[in-house]
C-alpha cells in the first residue's frame, strides 16, 4: 500500500506526566478538532494519557478544498494510519491506537492484522464501534475482530445504530475485547434529556474507563 499525501503536524494533547500515547483517529464525518475529539482528548489527557490526533488524507483534502469528500477506500485509510504511527513512535511512549467511529474500525483492523501492526502498538480502543450501517444488522464489520489477540477496549452507547447491546451480544466476540456500555448513549455519546446526563457526562464516562483499561496493562 502507499500513500504520498504529506503527514500533517500531529495535534497533541499532552498529559502531564504520561504514560502512554493514545492515537486518536477521527470518524468518517466530522475532523480531528471537531467538539466530541477535543473534549475526549482533554478528557483522557487528564487522566495520565496524551493523545495524537490526525486526519486521513480525504479530511485533508476536505478542509483545503471546502467541500465534503467520501472517505478514502480502507487500503489508503490503513497505509495513512500506518505512517502516523511511525510518526508517533518519535515520541518515545507506549502507543495505543484508537478512534472514533470509522477510525475505530481502522484502528481495530490494524490491531488484527500481523503483518500491518507495529511491534509499538499495545492495544486498542474504539469510542462507538460501526458494528453495522444503521438500519442494516445483516451487514456486520465484525469478521476480523474475531482475530485480534490484544488488548481492545469498545465504548459504545446503548442507542447507538450502529449497534446495540442486544445485537453485539450475538457476534461472539473475543475475550481480549472489553465492552462498556454507555447508558442512554447514542453515537456521539449523547443521551436523552429525561436521563438527567449530558454527553459531557458519558464522555468523561468513556475517558475514565479507558483511562484504567490502558494504566492497568
Amino acid at each position: 500500500m502507499s500513500d504520498e499525501t504529506p503527514l500533517p503536524q500531529l495535534l497533541l494533547t499532552t498529559a502531564s506526566q504520561p504514560r502512554s500515547l493514545l492515537l486518536l483517529a477521527h470518524g468518517a464525518g466530522a475532523p480531528m478538532d471537531s467538539d466530541f475529539m477535543n473534549t475526549m482528548a482533554e478528557e483522557i489527557a487528564r487522566r495520565g494519557i496524551s493523545v495524537a490526533r490526525f486526519e486521513f488524507p480525504y479530511m485533508q483534502r476536505r478542509r483545503e478544498e471546502e467541500r465534503k469528500l467520501p472517505p478514502d477506500r480502507a487500503p489508503k485509510l490503513l497505509a495513512h494510519f500506518q505512517k502516523v504511527i511511525a510518526q508517533a513512535e518519535t515520541l518515545g511512549l507506549p502507543i495505543w491506537l484508537a478512534g472514533k467511529s470509522m477510525g475505530g474500525r481502522m484502528a481495530s483492523m490494524l490491531a488484527a492484522d500481523n503483518d500491518l501492526r507495529p511491534r509499538s502498538v499495545q492495544g486498542v480502543v474504539a469510542l462507538g464501534y460501526p458494528f453495522h450501517p444503521p438500519g442494516k444488522p445483516e451487514k456486520t464489520r465484525t469478521q476480523h475482530l474475531a482475530t485480534i489477540n490484544m488488548p481492545m477496549l469498545i465504548c459504545q452507547g446503548t442507542r447507538d445504530p450502529f449497534g446495540k447491546p442486544d445485537e453485539v451480544a450475538s457476534y461472539g466476540l473475543p475475550d481480549c475485547v472489553r465492552l462498556h456500555w454507555l447508558e442512554g448513549g447514542d453515537h456521539d455519546f449523547k443521551p436523552l434529556k429525561r436521563s438527567g446526563r449530558t454527553q459531557g457526562d458519558l464522555i468523561r464516562e468513556a475517558a475514565e474507563q479507558l483511562g484504567a483499561f490502558i494504566l492497568a496493562r
